[in-house]
């Protein structure tokens, strides 16, 4: 196994600018200042400061004379003032996120290999730029909140599946991390992430929830300028339960999306011409649910997970028929560490023919795609995974995980596929390099560590080691092994 980590410069001047700047302007909005002697303590103006320094290394499959082999640095400062009164409350913030030293020379000429790592997407992204860096409004939205119902319209971030808060520790997890954001999210581990352009609202009623919202997805995940709205727009409706005393938590939910990009190329099995060709919208309706359990039983618990989604509608000229399920579940001890074994199965459905009239490809809309391919050279699209996970709390507040799985793309006459979405107006969002017949994708083995040392400050660690299989060496044949780790610190803070 390569050594990889050499080499890699530690952005940290950024870092201290940003904290300085910070700290001098929660000086200012402090208590007993002249601007929250103004204001009584429940309807302070709070500060709001998030500081995200990540250090990435790659070693992607060996493409010469391409560098396989390169790191670079990624700083994200969020910066936001919030209020919030008897039956209102607003926020703006502001994002100014940067890539430090992006490769120059980790993109292929060889379209089948392409960008050899993050790196060299961000370096794409930004007009070939090593240095990416800007300024914009991430969210800024005031919102209504009174008996049990609330309306929201602005700039904000969302988060499909996440509609409710799990009383249950056990069903929080798992709603965050094995539910959550699968269709739409914020890609948190992005640079300049996602914001939306939208109006939402929810309705309470004892233990059932429903919430609607009607959005546009603005740039940015890649491209640092997150400013822009993009021609693409979601709406989501889903009604939520929780009961058996916050035991069991299900969802129901149907989504519309719309991409009216038509300048922009579609990544699919056709071939180029044809997909150059076809200038007709997507349009995509989605149906799913998703039900969790957490069942007591001897000395821990027992959970389980089942999610599923049906997709029809238009790609472009051809029509949608496509799905994907998950099925997991796992064993929990109730000992001081709470060792967590878990393991699942998902697939989605990919498309076997490219010269008939249906796309027949599972279509991941606008996710988050890390929270289920912890080492991002792949996401949910034509796909099927086993896997097993450990998780274990092996000292007060640090945090043990570790993945096994065992990739295969559904159907080898369609693309493997990465990206998490539209993120730009000049490229499509999503890569694919041709399966070639092939379904024998890759084998993934990974471990984190995160590290709460303070309140404010966490120190995030990761690792993840990827045997490409016959659909790797096809396209990569001097090397079909890969190596993904970063270490990251991260500041969070709120005035009181």
């Amino acid at each position: 196994m390569q050594m990889f980590w050499m080499g890699v410069r530690r952005p940290g001047r950024i870092l201290t600018l940003s904290v300085s700047f910070f700290s001098a302007l929660a000086t200012l909005l402090a208590p007993g200042s002249p601007v929250n002697a103004q204001t009584t303590a429940a309807h302070r103006v709070k500060v709001l400061i998030y500081d995200r320094t990540r250090v990435d290394a790659w070693q992607w499959f060996a493409a010469p004379p391409y560098a396989s082999t390169n790191g670079y640095g990624e700083s994200l400062l969020r910066l936001g003032v919030a209020q919030k009164l008897q039956h209102w409350d607003w926020e703006l913030e502001l994002s100014q996120p940067s890539v430090l030293d992006a490769p120059s020379d980790a993109v292929s000429s060889n379209p089948a290999q392409g960008q050899l790592g993050l790196g060299g997407t961000y370096y794409a992204a930004n007009g070939n730029n090593n240095w990416p860096a800007a300024a914009f409004l991430k969210q800024g939205f005031i919102r209504y909140d009174g008996a049990g119902k609330a309306l929201r319209v602005g700039r904000y971030e969302f988060f499909d599946g996440a509609e409710t808060r799990p009383a249950n520790a056990t069903l929080a997890w798992l709603q965050t991390n094995r539910v959550s954001s699968r269709l739409i999210s914020n890609f948190g581990f992005s640079a300049a992430q996602r914001s939306l352009d939208a109006v939402d609202g929810y309705w309470n009623a004892g233990t059932w929830n429903v919430t609607a919202l009607a959005a546009r997805s603005d740039q940015g995940v890649f491209n640092m300028n997150g400013n822009p709205e993009l021609n693409v727009d979601v709406q989501y409706l889903a009604l939520t339960h929780s009961q058996a005393h916050q035991r069991v938590l299900w969802r129901a939910f149907a989504i519309g999306y719309h991409d009216g990009r038509t300048g922009v190329v579609k990544t699919d099995n056709r071939p180029l011409p044809v997909r150059s060709a076809d200038h007709t919208n997507i349009r995509i309706g989605t149906y799913g649910g998703n039900i969790t359990t957490v069942i007591p039983g001897g000395p821990g618990q027992f959970d389980f997970l089942f999610w599923g989604v049906l997709q029809n509608g238009r790609w472009g000229t051809q029509g949608q028929s496509s799905g994907a399920a998950a099925l997991e579940g796992g064993y929990q001890l109730k000992v001081r560490t709470a060792p967590w074994l878990r393991g699942g199965w998902f697939r989605s459905t990919g498309d076997n023919n490219p010269n008939n009239n249906t796309h027949s490809t599972f279509f991941q809309l606008l996710p988050t795609p890390r929270l289920y391919a912890r080492v991002p050279f792949y996401n949910l699209m034509n796909n099927t995974d086993s896997f097993v996970q450990l998780i274990d709390h092996p000292v007060g507040r640090v945090a043990v995980r570790s993945d096994l799985h065992w990739l295969q793309l559904t159907s080898g006459h369609d693309l493997w596929y990465q990206g998490g979405g539209a993120f730009d107006n000049k490229v499509f969002g999503y890569v694919g390099r041709p399966g070639n017949g092939l379904t024998s994708f890759a084998n993934v083995a990974d471990i984190s560590a995160d590290w709460r040392t303070t309140k404010n400050i966490n120190l995030n660690f990761y690792y993840g080691y990827v045997q490409g299989k016959s659909v790797v060496a096809a396209i990569y044949p001097t090397d079909r092994t890969m190596q993904f780790g970063f270490a990251e610190f991260v500041y969070h803070w709120m005035s009181r």
